[in-house]
């Protein structure tokens, strides 16, 4: 199929035939960004401006780290336009979705004592597994609703957020941040974490 000539908002959709994507079709969403879209294109040809890159140079191997995954577009071509990016050169970007998503993770601190609340705050969405509002979150956590609430908006482009009858709600966004999550619970130095945020769970569920 051909990318249709739409804004890059109405392409972000939830369904599979989205994910894996032929290669052309991925060159193409990579060209729409360069060529097109109105928020990023600026700042993706200043990026490969900067590093000496042809157009096509670009595209190639951008599609060929993407593994033919829609979601890794979705989440790398905004980021090097944000600047998220501008310490790295072409070579140095993600091999993959997993790959994006360990390098975000180191990258944003996940791995630091200070940032063992928002760890938290994730294996909590990934155990519940369902849509959760944030004041459950918070008095599992233990923590003021608007400390969750700010730990949930910085990750929210990985999160499905959504209102049900007045409440913000919160899920994981894609299987694949899922399976991230879950291969991280795993790690010994997270493992009693995660067995705590169990336990703070049940202690929830039993006050009830």
């Amino acid at each position: 199929m051909s990318a249709p000539d739409v804004p890059v908002e109405e392409l972000d959709l939830r369904g599979s035939q989205y994910v894996n994507l032929s290669r052309e079709d991925i060159k193409e969403y990579i060209r729409f960004f360069l060529n097109d879209d109105k928020d990023y294109k600026n700042a993706l040809r200043q990026w490969i401006q900067d590093r000496n890159i042809s157009d096509n140079d670009f595209v190639e191997q951008v599609a060929t780290k993407s593994e033919n995954n829609f979601m890794y577009l979705r989440y790398i071509l905004p980021g090097i336009a944000k600047g998220g990016y501008k310490d790295l050169n072409l070579k140095q970007l993600p091999d993959g979705l997993q790959d994006y998503y360990q390098v975000h993770w180191q990258r944003m601190g996940m791995e630091e004592k200070s940032q063992e609340l928002k760890v938290f705050i994730l294996f909590i969405l990934v155990e519940i597994g369902t849509q959760i509002p944030c004041e459950m979150i918070a008095d599992i956590t233990e923590q003021d609703e608007l400390d969750v609430q700010s730990v949930l908006d910085e990750w929210v482009e990985y999160l499905k957020p959504q209102n049900l009858d007045g409440d913000n709600c919160y899920s994981i966004y894609h299987a694949s941040f899922l399976d991230f999550l879950q291969t991280k619970k795993e790690l010994k130095a997270t493992r009693k974490l995660f067995t705590k945020v169990n336990q703070r769970i049940v202690d929830y569920w039993d006050s009830k």
